[in-house]
């Protein structure tokens, strides 16, 4: 068995500590590169089997990739080193975003060490159809969406609507499930989490932070399009109103 290719988690993690170096690469004798080595062999993405090889995320391979991504980075004055399509993507990326995928490889650590985020099961979803899941990454993708399908939450958002005398239709469309389905669609909708994870942090769940939605807008909100991997409803709300006047 190789040790498989890295995922777009891993790189972020990597690519965090290169550019908080200034872009420059981490050697082997650098703390912060075992430091990675081992949270990376303990990440939840990878088989059993794969985590147990000893060149799985050594200090060698992790060194390795802080070198590809500095010697990538548009700005590196010499020869850049062989690297793949998603370590280039990862790079495009970060200059793009610096503070929320900073942000976000510090909510992964910080929901490894907790350890939270490790105990959370596969989620249906978490990856779109190209296996990209996103800034946030598949490990913060499937703790929210573990987090939206969590019945109980749900049930206290809806409950908390009803209190108010709000209709239980999506808060982008208007889509009331009951319209259009009667008796087989009362009391149907989806809940979305309006902040991303790596803005909210690991916290409590608080209804406000939830929004009603079809499960059609609950798709787009999550999906990852142009470099932007998270809506608020009000955002697609915005987008849908700007195709419309096209």
């Amino acid at each position: 068995m190789r040790s498989p290719s890295w995922t777009w988690d891993e790189l972020l993690l990597a690519c965090s500590l290169v550019a908080a170096n200034g872009w420059r690469e981490l050697r082997q004798t650098d703390a912060q590169v075992a430091e990675l080595s081992a949270l990376l062999r303990s990440l939840p993405l990878h088989s059993s089997p794969a985590r147990a090889l000893p060149e799985f995320r050594s200090i060698g391979s992790v060194s390795r990739k802080t070198t590809d991504l500095a010697t990538n980075h548009p700005a590196y004055p010499g020869k850049p080193t062989r690297c793949g399509k998603l370590d280039k993507a990862m790079i495009a990326a970060f200059l793009e975003q610096p503070a929320e995928l900073s942000a976000a490889a510090a909510a992964i650590r910080k929901g490894i060490a907790s350890p939270s985020l490790s105990q959370v099961p596969e989620q249906p979803d978490e990856a779109t159809e190209d296996g990209i899941t996103g800034l946030e990454g598949r490990l913060l993708a499937r703790w929210t969406l573990a987090r939206e399908r969590d019945p109980k939450l749900r049930r206290r958002k809806l409950a908390h609507a009803q209190r108010l005398g709000q209709p239980l239709r999506c808060e982008v469309c208007a889509f009331d499930f009951s319209r259009l389905y009667g008796q087989l669609g009362e009391g149907y909708i989806e809940v979305h989490h309006v902040v991303p994870l790596h803005m909210s942090g690991l916290r409590k769940t608080e209804l406000d932070d939830l929004a009603l939605l079809c499960a059609n807008c609950h798709r787009m909100c999550h999906r990852s399009h142009l470099g932007e991997s998270w809506r608020t409803p009000a955002s697609l709300r915005a987008e849908i109103e700007r195709v419309s006047r096209e």
